[in-house]
């Protein structure tokens, strides 16, 4: 039989088949040949025997969350305790535009911010919509349930951004476990201990484990580069075809920066990426 894989619990492999679950365990041969399974891959399984006997190939992964096959990734990014993190959100956003996957902001904690910190946070929360992201508030929850339709929907994001608690708040059936802050590390205690692709609103979602470190691994520079939606739109007019908007002269990318019409924290962290990994 075919069917996806929903749950990894250690070595028990949750397959979803036929509106039926299967606990089944791989065969040795994934281990001798050096393959591994995600959580959204799609396989063949002895259903009598419960052992996992294929993989099919992916049209994507992502390493952390570790999950395959995915069509959009909710960027659960908190505004304040813990406070908001442009590197991190900025390097997902990268991440997921290289692995073909639509990325999807939503802010969350907006009402725990003074007046002046909303005022002085509200132009940088613009420029990621107005480049192109769907961007959204925790609290437009009858906006959120509309996109995740007939779509696998990973979420991932800052430990304590509240990726469980807007789990919660769109389907209370899931009673995800969440946790409080802890304000000595003013990050998230990690509340999700396995990857498990749920049922909401008539598509799948996926709560990951919660994380604050990921890696540009398998990407060159210029995949980091060409991850920038922004930039892309420019880089013809730059002096240069294979321009990397650093330390190249007549680059529009620079230009449009020192104009502030690209987010010069954008650029900063590209920078950082580009220069440091």
């Amino acid at each position: 039989m075919q069917g996806r894989i929903i749950k990894q619990i250690s070595n028990d492999y949750t397959i979803k088949s036929q509106n039926r679950e299967y606990i089944c365990k791989p065969r040795g041969k994934f281990r001798n040949l050096g393959l591994y399974l995600l959580v959204g891959d799609f396989v063949d399984f002895d259903e009598q025997n419960h052992y996992i006997l294929n993989i099919y190939p992916r049209k994507n992964e992502l390493n952390r969350p570790a999950i395959a096959n995915i069509d959009q990734a909710v960027i659960v990014t908190s505004l304040k305790s813990p406070d908001f993190d442009a590197n991190l959100l900025d390097k997902l956003l990268a991440i997921i535009e290289f692995n073909n996957i639509k990325p999807i902001i939503v802010f969350t904690k907006s009402d725990l911010l003074t007046s002046d910190e909303l005022k002085q946070l509200t132009p940088t929360m613009d420029y990621y919509k107005n480049i192109g992201y769907d961007v959204y508030m925790n609290y437009d929850l009858e906006h959120i349930k509309g996109i995740f339709k007939d779509k696998v929907s990973v979420f991932t994001g800052q430990s304590g951004a509240g990726k469980s608690t807007l789990l919660n708040n769109l389907d209370n059936r899931l009673n995800i476990k969440t946790a409080e802050i802890s304000k000595a590390l003013n990050r998230g205690k990690h509340t999700t201990r396995h990857t498990e692709l749920l049922e909401v609103e008539d598509g799948l979602i996926a709560d990951t484990p919660g994380f604050s470190a990921v890696s540009f691994h398998g990407m060159t520079k210029s995949d980091i580069r060409d991850s920038f939606i922004e930039f892309n739109k420019y880089r013809e007019a730059c002096k240069y075809r294979d321009c990397m908007h650093d330390k190249e002269d007549s680059c529009q990318i620079k230009t449009l920066v020192h104009a502030n019409k690209i987010l010069p924290s954008r650029y900063e962290n590209y920078l950082n990426f580009i220069n440091k990994g």
